[in-house]
């Protein structure tokens, strides 16, 4: 006798902040591009377009950017959005400008975690800057070119990407 299992569908993701969050929240956010193993997002090039973009968006208040950190396939970002636009619409425009201009292939939507604490927040950025040494790209996380982080004014410790780094190629 041949069971017939129907397929689960992949449903999208709401992306909306629920009232009862206080305005200010930061969220660990992962986007990735396809197909996996792939590089398309650390070609010196590219990743200055996408920390231009994001810094863009940032002095837009579009959102407020604590981190940066770009992968050879993905990137991880903790933030703060206001209620306007929102975090789908904000990351879904970026994703749209940066694959017109960059021509990255995004997957489909994102992941997004509200971080509850500060000590929360602080494992985040540790598992965030640990992200290239795990995957063998560096030895130590400070080695890693491919990151930005904000200061509480905006100020970026990491205007330009520098060399690239061991084991990543364009």
């Amino acid at each position: 006798m041949v069971v017939s299992r129907q397929i689960p569908s992949r449903q999208h993701l709401p992306h909306g902040i629920p009232s009862w969050v206080p305005m200010g929240a930061c969220y660990f956010i992962t986007i990735c591009a396809t197909p996996k193993g792939r590089n398309q997002l650390t070609v010196p090039t590219v990743a200055r377009g996408i920390a231009e973009s994001f810094m863009f968006n940032a002095n837009r208040r579009v959102w407020w950017l604590e981190l940066l950190l770009i992968m050879p396939d993905h990137l991880h970002a903790l933030m703060k959005f206001p209620p306007e636009p929102g975090i789908g619409k904000a990351i879904s425009d970026c994703k749209h400008y940066l694959a017109r201009t960059q021509d990255i292939e995004w997957q489909r939507d994102f992941f997004e975690h509200r971080l509850r604490n500060d000590e929360n927040r602080m494992a985040k950025a540790h598992y965030i800057r640990m992200n290239p040494v795990r995957s063998g790209l560096v030895c130590a996380p400070e080695e890693w070119p491919f990151v930005w982080t904000f200061g509480s004014t905006g100020e970026c410790s990491n205007p330009r990407p520098g060399r690239i780094a061991r084991g990543v190629g364009s």
